[in-house]
């Protein structure tokens, strides 16, 4: 009995111990934690709390009814998704534009970082930094603005330069066969110069003395960035493409949107658009909620598996 009680009082012991420790810790960090809330704040209103809508998934959901008297259908909004002849469709297309994505734009912010990293002189590195990172402050209307000053049939300049030039006009913007590749062009030009910027800070955090005896041993600058700048971004790079897998079926309304017209529809319709064509037009909120949800599956299986897979060959994952 007496060992019982000893026991107990060193469990409480440890537990008010534990206690007092984290509260230490607290106060000692108040200011860390206060910095950090606004961002817990931020994940909790808009990421975590929006969640709860996911049930209407599963009803026949009526916004005069509201959430608790809908009728509860189970799966079959899903069945519905799942055997609608569109799916396969919608399916084809957002991967192919993610693929697109993701072999051709993935890598351009790692290779334009290294040549970035080589330039010595500051005042020339922060112009070229300048101008790289100005086109992904354009808004997606912007941008779709100037793709069709550019490539217009009737009065695009491109196209008036091949008429100029005794060639030809293409139709860029209502030929399927260039729709894929043109939001790939629009991405690269968008966005390659923004995703430099956690890659030249991963540079940063090289030890420079591993330079100094490369060149002491004779290395070139190619021989360099491939033995000392890639293996010392590695991380960051798996980390980053563990997190893009994760949003493959995110190919982003706003730009798709814009630039999809009845001549590419065929290939222009992805999840997004449909989802906004039939839950925001049309109002079948249960419906597009379900195949919204099946994107957030999809993706959370990638980024697990993707993490799973690193871990196993010695890297470090997102968690």
């Amino acid at each position: 009995m007496g060992i019982q009680v000893t026991k107990a009082n060193h469990r409480q012991l440890i537990q008010r111990k534990a206690r007092t420790s984290l509260w230490s810790e607290f106060k000692r960090d108040k200011y860390l934690y206060l910095l950090v809330l606004p961002g817990i704040l931020y994940f909790l209103v808009f990421k975590y709390y929006p969640m709860w809508g996911l049930v209407i998934a599963f009803q026949d959901y009526s916004p005069y009814m509201g959430v608790f008297k809908s009728t509860w259908v189970g799966f079959e909004n899903f069945v519905r998704f799942f055997t609608n002849p569109s799916f396969f469709l919608l399916f084809r297309n957002t991967m192919m534009i993610s693929l697109l994505s993701l072999v051709f734009f993935f890598p351009l912010p790692i290779l334009l970082s290294l040549c970035m990293n080589e330039v010595t002189n500051k005042y020339f590195k922060r112009v070229i930094q300048s101008i790289v990172y100005l086109p992904h402050f354009l808004s997606w209307v912007i941008i779709a603005g100037i793709t069709f000053l550019l490539l217009s049939q009737s009065n695009g300049i491109v196209n008036m330069l091949l008429e100029h030039a005794g060639f030809p006009k293409i139709d860029f913007l209502t030929n399927e066969n260039y729709f894929w590749g043109l939001l790939t062009g629009q991405n690269i030009w968008k966005d390659t110069g923004w995703g430099t910027i956690i890659f030249l800070a991963a540079m940063t955090g090289i030890d420079t003395q591993l330079y100094e005896a490369a060149k002491i041993d004779g290395a070139s600058r190619i021989r360099q960035m491939w033995h000392i700048t890639l293996p010392g971004i590695r991380n960051v790079i798996i980390i980053l493409l563990i997190l893009r897998l994760g949003q493959i079926m995110d190919v982003g309304f706003e730009q798709v949107f814009l630039m999809s017209n009845g001549a590419v529809a065929n290939v222009a319709d992805v999840f997004e658009t449909y989802v906004y064509r039939n839950g925001i037009q049309q109002g079948q909120f249960s419906y597009t909620t379900a195949a919204g949800l099946f994107k957030s599956v999809i993706g959370l299986v990638l980024v697990i598996g993707a993490n799973w897979l690193a871990k196993r060959f010695g890297e470090e994952g997102v968690y």
